[in-house]
């Protein structure tokens, strides 16, 4: 069967966003730098765990965070006051960052800081449960986010950030006597979708689980930059 006009221009768009998220991840690697990509849907607490995370970290490694959004500079700016490098990238209308908005945020970085100097960019996605896991943006790794007041059955019904998610953080754990949700049900879900990923119950709140997730990140660092000449990505042509 002939593919649809519609299912081509898809394959074509994701093949261009792919070789932008490769050129990106060499950029990140020339540098030394480790990047996550925080993908959630909106109020699972992708702000309030960075903000909780930078404030653990940040004695120890230099960070600076990529924020996309809509329309806004709040949560940029909320994160501002860690004390970290941000780079706000308002998205209009689209529902996903994308790689060639991440290598503009990357050429501004590497005029606002030196970025080869940095050890970690969080990357924190635009609130939605389906786009941003199909667009690469030049990660290292994908963390997903799941809150208990979404409910139990979110993995099952958007499996794709689910199923593409390194690792997997619970968020607001410190909720759950209050909600009609079952853990052990949640967890067992995501399993389904994806059987090897890393869960981690947590609450930015009480702390709960934040060692376990602030040893995962450490456990995914690399140690140098790599050695080998860097081809000239659309970050650095911009």
């Amino acid at each position: 069967m002939h593919q649809t006009f519609d299912a081509v221009l898809e394959q074509n768009l994701l093949h261009a966003n792919q070789d932008g998220a490769d050129c990106n991840r060499a950029q990140f690697d020339a540098w030394g730098i480790t990047c996550f990509n925080v993908m959630s849907s909106p109020g699972a607490g992708k702000t309030a765990l960075l903000g909780a995370t930078l404030a653990e970290l940040s004695e120890a490694h230099r960070i600076a965070v990529i924020e996309g959004d809509m329309t806004t500079q709040l949560d940029a700016d909320r994160l501002r006051r860690c004390g970290v490098p941000v780079i706000a990238i308002n998205t209009g209308r689209s529902c996903h960052l994308d790689s060639k908005m991440v290598a503009g945020g990357i050429h501004q970085l590497s005029h606002e800081t030196e970025p080869e100097n940095l050890d970690i960019v969080f990357v924190e996605n635009v609130g939605n449960l389906v786009c941003p896991a199909e667009f690469e943006v030049g990660e290292h790794a994908k963390v997903a986010l799941l809150s208990v007041t979404e409910g139990e059955d979110k993995p099952l019904k958007y499996p794709v950030m689910f199923r593409e998610a390194d690792c997997l953080l619970v968020t607001k754990v410190d909720l759950a006597p209050y909600v009609d949700v079952d853990l052990d049900v949640i967890e067992a879900n995501i399993r389904q979708i994806n059987p090897n990923v890393c869960v981690i119950p947590i609450s930015a709140k009480t702390k709960a689980g934040m060692e376990t997730w602030l040893n995962w990140i450490r456990s995914r660092l690399r140690t140098a930059p790599v050695e080998t000449p860097l081809a000239e990505s659309p970050a650095a042509s911009t």
